[in-house]
């Protein structure tokens, strides 16, 4: 299979391995990305890729609670210049509240009222009157006994680049307080799940084989080697157990008090946390970059 400027590009950015080694790695995949990126992880060349770490959109996430219950949603534009327009903030806050009120999925949020129009009606005349093309891309909805919000980089009230939902059982009050603290740890940390039982099995399995492959592969280069029993139970599920610590919401270090777990501090302070939504402004939307892939391009030519 012929290697692209295109695929070469998508990797770099995505494992954060340098040109050349991304060029090789999809050489000896035959084009497969996925297993491109494994192939650079084995070689210790890559980290874990999280998708939102390589799109980029422009737009704002608007975030509201009422009464145990919160929502996220996405309205995308086509530069940030209009995310900052009143107008545009404006659209995003009252399509923000119809959905707390009455959302369950877009489709149903998008054929509610508005001053008299559907949401749909209102977001077409809308792009029509700024100039420039919106999509209403995305909505999380959150429930429980308590749902705190955050808005990271926040563009005015309620709306920002990214927003966070957290619901939480025990006292309301502590809940609202540990709460908000929870919610910036998970803006700022981007957990995969809230915990091993919510991991998807699929993400755990190609972890542990990459894990797996580099352990022994390292094992075998080692000036002295270990029996193999020890990398599979001592090297291997150690491995395993760090994964889980960096990227489960519970097993996390508590970004305010590194010294303790998110769920040990949750505990401490009384409270479960149930359930999470981190929702950021253009995940799996992908910004062109002309100038970078024509300097892909020529690399690869001098090769």
């Amino acid at each position: 299979m012929a290697i692209t400027a295109a695929m070469v590009k998508e990797l770099r950015e995505t494992s954060g391995a340098g040109m050349m080694d991304a060029k090789k790695a999809l050489t000896e995949t035959n084009g497969d990305m996925e297993a491109a990126i494994d192939w650079l992880r084995t070689k210790g060349l890559a980290k874990a890729a999280k998708k939102a770490d390589r799109v980029a959109a422009e737009g704002l996430i608007g975030v509201a609670v009422d009464a145990g219950r919160g929502v996220a949603i996405e309205i995308n534009s086509e530069t940030d210049f209009v995310a900052k327009n009143a107008d545009f903030q404006s659209l995003v806050r009252e399509i923000t509240k119809i959905a707390l009120q009455t959302g369950e999925s877009i489709e149903v949020v998008k054929a509610a009222d508005l001053n008299g129009q559907t949401v749909e009606q209102v977001l077409t005349d809308a792009i029509a009157r700024i100039g420039e093309n919106m999509t209403f891309r995305r909505m999380h909805v959150l429930e429980g006994e308590t749902v705190v919000s955050y808005v990271h980089n926040a563009a005015t009230d309620g709306m920002g680049k990214i927003g966070v939902l957290v619901a939480l059982k025990g006292d309301a009050a502590k809940a609202q307080e540990i709460g908000k603290q929870f919610a910036m740890h998970i803006a700022a940390t981007n957990p995969l799940s809230l915990s091993e039982a919510t991991l998807d099995p699929a993400l755990l399995e190609r972890e542990l084989q990459v894990q797996t492959a580099k352990a022994l592969e390292e094992n075998a280069t080692s000036a002295k080697p270990k029996p193999e029993q020890v990398i599979h139970n001592n090297i291997i599920p150690g491995r395993m157990k760090k994964f889980l610590a960096e990227n489960t919401l519970l097993g996390q270090s508590f970004v305010i008090n590194p010294d303790l777990t998110v769920e040990q501090a949750a505990k401490e302070a009384g409270v479960e946390i149930t359930g999470y939504a981190r929702v950021a402004v253009g995940e799996g939307i992908e910004k062109k970059e002309e100038d970078f892939a024509a300097e892909v391009a020529k690399t690869l030519g001098n090769a």
